[in-house]
């Protein structure tokens, strides 16, 4: 069986450093730090100032970036990638950066996004014999760049992505430059970092505590950075769209150790759980967060609340994606593979169980089960920001809008479904004002208003 919790999935994380005699190395650090983003695959591209050498892998990081393949990536610019599959197949194909060699030189890319209308460009193509690998939306950008007349490397870039419409937080490495794009609405993260005299950018700024790199700021929606051997420059190219940032990034995907969008994601936890406490009080002897992206909203709602927080779930952190499930049905087997009640804790309690969202329901039922056999008298759950009714297009693996327990039940339903004693939802203002994004947040997933026009609109 396929051992993974009924969780949102970011497709992927991005890294790039250039400038530093160690930048395969330091880029596959920088993956680790980012591998949560992704954990089916990984690669890596390096530029020695005359050739690009690349190594890509299905797998974790640490266990197939080694030291022979870091000795293979020379050079002292780099870019690497962290992939959750989830657009296109799960093949080694797919992995990226993806790299070219073209009338624009050799060219490698990895992106964190997506790219809705890139089916379309796809067809048209492969209509003019353009030969794909991958199933990927990132190589319709290669093969757009590589088709372009323009005369410089940079000028083709621009030229393609003015045209493509969608979520990308891109780098590009080529043997003489590294370019970081963050499209126009600046749907996904993209900061820049400083390591002595190297520049280097990342998907979040974890990335940069690991390697001893200093923040120095996030890239603006719609910039893009070249960075080469006389240094970095930015530049504005694209018409400028109303910004879109998405707030998942802070309820849920983001590393709490990260700066996302100007502000510190463990602290908007922090004050979305408050606010939850705020909107949805209820009388209760423990707060207990669903480990791991529950821990810091309950710690915000049991300080607003005066109601002790416990630890009472534990999470095993070495569980791998697939087992063979037993002969003998054991119920709620994959959760309790990963997740499991302290039940001196628990028994006889009122519990208040905090997680970060409800997708298909599935998982909340059985963990709302788990607390209630281990012998809580009560289960209230609540739930760090507001109902998600519908699939995002933007860069995250969501369930189509059917399979979303609560674009077809009300609040009470999903409840009783669940078999809590009460469901409390963080409402939108609440947590937009916990992020502190009042304004240029997407909100898609939670009202269906999207921010650009979405290909096969009907199955939306």
């Amino acid at each position: 069986m396929d051992v993974v919790l009924d969780k949102f999935h970011e497709e992927c994380g991005v890294f790039g450093i250039f400038g530093h005699a160690e930048a395969s190395t330091l880029t596959q650090l920088g993956l680790f730090a980012l591998q949560h983003r992704g954990q089916e695959a990984c690669g890596i591209v390096s530029s020695d100032g005359s050739d690009l050498h690349q190594f890509r892998s299905q797998g974790l990081v640490a266990d197939v970036l080694t030291e022979d393949v870091q000795r293979s990536l020379i050079g002292s610019s780099a870019i690497g990638h962290t992939r959750y599959s989830t657009s296109g197949r799960n093949t080694i194909k797919e992995v990226q950066p993806f790299s070219v060699t073209c009338q624009h030189g050799q060219i490698a890319v990895c992106h964190n996004g997506n790219l809705p209308f890139a089916a379309a460009k796809r067809a048209e193509l492969e209509r003019s014999g353009a030969i794909f690998s991958s199933t990927s939306d990132t190589e319709t950008v290669l093969h757009s760049i590589a088709r372009t007349e323009a005369p410089t490397t940079i000028d083709a870039i621009t030229k393609v992505l003015a045209e493509t419409e969608g979520a990308f937080s891109m780098l590009f490495l080529t043997p003489k430059e590294l370019i970081a794009v963050r499209d126009p609405r600046g749907f996904r993260p993209l900061v820049l970092g400083k390591l002595k005299d190297a520049w280097c950018v990342a998907s979040e700024t974890c990335a940069f505590d690991l390697i001893d790199a200093e923040y120095v700021r996030e890239l603006e929606p719609g910039e893009m950075a070249i960075i080469d051997a006389d240094g970095i420059r930015s530049m504005h190219p694209f018409v400028q769209k109303p910004r879109s940032v998405c707030t998942f990034e802070h309820v849920y995907f983001s590393r709490p150790d990260s700066i996302i969008f100007g502000a510190s994601v463990n602290e908007s936890r922090h004050k979305m759980g408050k606010q939850l406490a705020i909107e949805h009080p209820v009388e209760a002897d423990i707060v207990v967060p669903v480990p791991d992206s529950g821990v810091a909203a309950a710690i915000g709602y049991a300080k607003q609340s005066g109601i002790n927080f416990r630890q009472a779930i534990i999470r095993n952190h070495y569980v791998g994606r697939t087992f063979i499930e037993p002969t003998q049905s054991i119920r709620s087997f994959g959760v309790r593979l990963k997740l499991n009640p302290i039940k001196d804790l628990i028994k006889g309690q009122r519990i208040i169980l905090v997680d970060d969202s409800i997708v298909r329901g599935t998982t909340s039922k059985k963990i709302v089960e788990m607390v209630r056999e281990a012998g809580a008298r009560e289960v209230h759950l609540r739930i760090s920001c507001p109902a998600t009714t519908h699939s995002c297009y933007y860069g995250v693996d969501t369930p189509h809008r059917k399979d979303l327990i609560a674009s077809r039940m009300t609040p009470d339903e999903v409840c009783e479904y669940i078999g809590a004693d009460s469901l409390g939802y963080l409402s939108l203002e609440g947590m937009l004002n916990a992020i502190g994004i009042t304004e240029g947040a997407c909100s898609a997933c939670w009202t269906g208003k999207y921010p650009t026009e979405i290909a096969n609109r009907a199955s939306v």
